[in-house]
């Protein structure tokens, strides 16, 4: 990390911690299906016209499923993608996918988690276990080694997964940039550890004193590079406890047609407030 990341002024408008991530970049996305996703993030990646963008992530669902129908993801490395139960799957993913149109490295979560720790514990790659006999062993031609301490036991090995940006959708930072996420943090921890840089989107800008719970921290300040504030930035997510998943803002957003998409798009907070303060 920069010297830089350890200033006290990190809070940057949306669209210019978005403005950071450059044409091909790959980006680690925080959040698990429609829970606590960097959404209003993805959505601006849409409405900069981003392109060649590499998304990495356990199980996304809306975040991929809108990056694909937009034409701005064009690689992946995932494990479920979905859009839940109550949706089925992420068609436009799927249909991309079919299409050619996005080249997949498919992973079980576990192997996609062991991938991010070797980045993070800064090894070549890390032990998975669970994946003796799965069709992900061959495709992806994964090693195995045997046991240097002689058990005659042979451990899959993953390579090292670092994305250029972990990107996160947290509950409260602090000024100096400390993130708290109320309720499970999935697997953000160990993508910020991983990533070569972390931008974050928080609900808001608290004004306790994190110090004094340091343990409530789940990425320190000097690990963030920028944050931004968005009030519902994970709509049509939830975001513990504050909303839980917009529905009908789902349903809408499944309707096939250009028109919809840009409805819904439209339709996001961030956009809404963009709209307010043109007009205020």
């Amino acid at each position: 990390m920069s010297s830089g990341f350890a200033s006290k002024d990190k809070e940057l408008p949306l669209a210019e911690l978005v403005a950071l991530v450059p044409d091909g970049a790959s980006l680690g996305l925080g959040g698990s299906f429609l829970h606590r996703g960097p959404f209003a993030f993805v959505r601006e990646l849409i409405r900069q016209e981003k392109r060649n963008i590499e998304i990495i992530k356990q199980s996304p669902g809306y975040d991929i499923d809108i990056l694909c129908r937009a034409g701005v993801a064009s690689r992946a490395r995932c494990g479920i993608v979905a859009m839940e139960g109550n949706f089925g799957l992420a068609q436009w993913y799927r249909r991309a996918i079919e299409k050619g149109q996005l080249e997949l490295e498919e992973h079980a979560c576990a192997t996609l988690t062991a991938g991010l720790r070797a980045a993070a514990f800064g090894v070549p790659f890390m032990p998975c276990g669970g994946v003796h006999g799965s069709e992900l062993v061959r495709v992806n031609d994964w090693k195995s080694i045997g046991d240097p301490y002689g058990s005659g036991q042979q451990t899959y090995v993953i390579p090292a997964i670092s994305p250029d940006f972990a990107v996160i959708h947290a509950s409260s930072v602090d000024r100096l940039g400390n993130v708290r996420i109320s309720g499970t943090y999935h697997w953000d921890r160990i993508m910020s550890r991983a990533s070569k840089s972390v931008l974050v989107v928080a609900e808001e800008v608290s004004g306790e004193n994190f110090a004094d719970q340091p343990e409530l921290t789940v990425v320190p300040y000097f690990m963030v590079q920028n944050y931004a504030i968005v009030k519902n930035g994970a709509w049509p997510g939830s975001c513990w406890p504050s909303y839980p998943i917009d529905y009908p803002a789902v349903e809408a957003y499944l309707e096939d047609g250009a028109q919809a998409l840009a409805r819904h798009i439209d339709a996001a907070p961030e956009a809404k407030a963009a709209e307010a303060r043109q007009h205020g």
